[in-house]
């Protein structure tokens, strides 16, 4: 049966702004209180969904979340009507009412884990929606990026749908940019490798010393559980505690997979020869393949810093249809020489990858998001891709009425003070009401409700 992997990219959202709320994320600390072109971030963002379609992909659009989150405001005592919470708010907290209006859902890839029908038991897609309980304005999303994700994959014959793990420390669970999938083609049985970056409940264990590891072993042990996944198909490995100190926030700032691909920095994982026969047994028990391609980055040749900097695994992998593969990645990668150099020897090289494409999504990149951090990754036979809410899948006429939609609806540039507006609250509610329905998502958002 024919299969193919959607790329379920996140509109960047009217309060786009750069508050510098994520520490260990050095691209987003480092810009802090600048200010931001929400308008060009979301058109950036259309752009590379628009280019990835007309190359023949398929490729989705995941809407926002509401912002600023007054609810969460509310929650925090503050009181009155909308224009009087958000000015006591700034007054009391502006990095407070910051996080209440930052638009991070952008980031697709921590919305959710995925797993396609053919790794678990009931064969059903598998969705998680992660809980992000390591920052405060990202653990405001999972409620919403449930309702949206239910909305898309309504069909309770072919998708399954689980709450978010426990609100806490030792469930920390950052979604997709912590799991990848190698496989033969999207629709045959795959193995999942769950990355994290601490023990939730044995604090004597490796773990970075200076920035936060987000993802635990337990919280990614439970994803494999709720969605009926085996040790035959499960991988847990831990990512390098000396790679988090040094500004890699999530495993896909290191390492990416596509189909029978691993991309990743040498420096990427503890016991890493051990990790690789273990993904070579079960990648082969699995497919009943050999043909499997590890392709593993020295230091020498890119130094973590420049990793870091330019995104270079933050990049997207994706397979056209002659075949071949094609790393979608931020103009960053080409203006440095090292990683520059680095691709151009890859494609070169007997790999499947032969081809480097270069976007330019610096508003996401500033921010602290290159291209992978823009998409979730969804595995789906030809079957289940019918039952996909269609209004979410990007057409030359959906992209157009989007773009229309971003012109009329944002602002060319947002600074912190902005923020207190409430006219920037009344643009924000108006542009998703019209937004969902466009995608024809029914009442997601609180306001609507």
């Amino acid at each position: 049966m024919k299969s193919f992997e959607v790329n379920f990219d996140g509109l960047v959202g009217p309060t786009h702004n750069y508050a510098g709320l994520s520490e260990g994320n050095v691209a987003s600390v480092s810009n802090a209180k600048n200010s931001s072109n929400p308008k060009e971030a979301a058109l950036q963002g259309l752009k590379k969904m628009k280019a990835l379609s007309d190359m023949g992909l398929q490729q989705g659009v995941f809407a926002p979340q509401e912002r600023p989150d007054i609810y969460a405001l509310k929650r925090l005592g503050f009181q009155g009507s909308d224009a009087q919470i958000l000015e006591a708010a700034y007054k009391a907290s502006p990095a407070l009412l910051a996080a209440c209006c930052s638009a991070s859902s952008m980031w697709t890839a921590n919305a959710a884990t995925v797993s396609p029908s053919a790794d678990t038991a009931n064969n059903k897609v598998h969705f998680t929606a992660a809980n992000l309980a390591n920052k405060f304005h990202r653990s405001l999303e999972p409620e919403t990026t449930s309702n949206i994700l239910k909305a898309m994959f309504s069909d309770t014959t072919h998708f399954e749908h689980h709450q978010h793990l426990n609100d806490n420390e030792h469930m920390g669970d950052e979604g997709a940019a912590n799991h990848t999938r190698l496989c033969e083609s999207y629709g045959d049985a795959g193995v999942e490798i769950f990355t994290f970056g601490r023990y939730g409940f044995n604090r004597n264990m490796p773990a970075p010393q200076k920035y936060p590891a987000r993802q635990t072993l337990e919280a990614s042990q439970a994803v494999a559980r709720l969605h009926g996944l085996t040790d035959d198909n499960a991988i847990f490995v831990q990512q390098n505690p000396d790679v988090i100190d040094q500004g890699v926030f999530h495993n896909d700032v290191i390492g990416v997979g596509n189909q029978n691909v691993l991309f990743y920095h040498e420096q990427a994982y503890l016991n890493t020869a051990a990790f690789k026969a273990e993904v070579t047994q079960k990648f082969q028990t699995a497919s009943n393949s050999n043909d499997l391609f590890f392709l593993e980055v020295p230091t020498n040749e890119v130094p973590i810093k420049d990793a870091v900097n330019t995104y270079l695994f933050n990049t997207q992998i994706v397979t056209l249809a002659d075949g071949s593969m094609t790393i979608i990645a931020p103009m960053h990668c080409r203006e440095n020489d090292n990683v520059h150099a680095y691709l151009q020897s890859l494609t070169a090289a007997n790999n499947p990858i032969n081809h480097v494409n270069y976007f330019d999504v610096n508003e996401s990149m500033k921010n602290g998001g290159g291209p992978a951090c823009l998409r979730l990754r969804v595995a789906l036979t030809q079957q289940e891709l019918q039952a996909v809410n269609p209004a979410c899948l990007l057409t030359d006429s959906l992209y157009n009425q989007l773009v229309g939609w971003v012109n009329k609806n944002y602002r060319d540039s947002l600074a912190l003070n902005d923020l207190r507006d409430p006219q920037l609250l009344l643009e924000s509610r108006s542009a998703l009401d019209e937004l969902s329905q466009i995608l024809a998502l029914g009442s997601v958002y609180r306001f609507q409700q």
